[in-house]
């Protein structure tokens, strides 16, 4: 597989956030986002080959039960599947981060969907590609019929946000339940100065807040 890092550390979005977790990053992204936070994911990949075997024997060896693929976009690897189902074997909990643009089947405990919104289109020849990605909800609409235990995380900035929030939430079907309001930034301050908003969005529509741990507790580093 292709691997951007490894590392343990909190779970800092959605409803694990807290929970200590070993991350597993992929890299490679077939999505653009204007506000992307791990560009050496996408804009500019990075990142050196891992065998299963040896992702597998890391997040045993970080003695956590939780374990979080995340990207980039981890469904673009061919080996998701057999590295979730290697990671379920070995007791853990298996949370898949994806923007559900893809839909290979795989097994995981939670599917951790991030839809994207027209916040997030660059501009530039990529502009084009990434919205007919994001648009299609097809892929999406299969994922959450094979995994009952989802989250759908969207990052917002305040009201201008909400009317293709809510659109997508109809179109989709999901109860209010499994939907989070995450507010958009790349730094702790950034997010700070959105929080407050993105709080009252929440609570007038019933959705729950997504807090941004890694930032407030670590910064915009890597390795968090």
């Amino acid at each position: 597989m292709f691997i951007a890092e490894a590392f343990a550390s909190l779970q800092g979005e959605g409803i694990l956030a807290g929970t200590p977790s070993f991350f597993i990053r992929t890299s490679g992204c077939n999505l653009r986002c204007r506000w992307c936070d791990t560009p050496y994911t996408s804009w500019q990949p990075e990142g050196r080959r891992v065998s299963v075997a040896e992702l597998v024997a890391e997040a045993g060896h970080s003695g956590l039960r939780h374990v979080v693929i995340t990207g980039g976009e981890p469904l673009l690897q061919r080996e998701l599947p057999a590295l979730c189902s290697a990671l379920k074997t070995q007791g853990h909990h298996v949370t898949v981060e994806t923007a559900g643009t893809l839909a290979p089947e795989f097994v995981c405990d939670l599917l951790s969907v991030s839809p994207k919104t027209s916040n997030s289109d660059p501009s530039g020849p990529w502009r084009q590609r990434h919205r007919k990605l994001r648009e299609n909800l097809a892929p999406l609409q299969l994922l959450l019929q094979r995994h009952p235990h989802f989250q759908l995380k969207f990052v917002v900035q305040g009201e201008e946000d909400m009317p293709e929030v809510l659109a997508l939430v109809k179109a989709l079907g999901v109860a209010g339940k499994h939907v989070l309001l995450m507010p958009e930034g790349k730094s702790a301050e950034d997010v700070a100065k959105v929080a407050p908003k993105v709080a009252r969005l929440c609570l007038r529509y019933g959705f729950r807040f997504s807090p941004r741990l890694h930032l407030e507790l670590f910064g915009a580093v890597r390795g968090v």
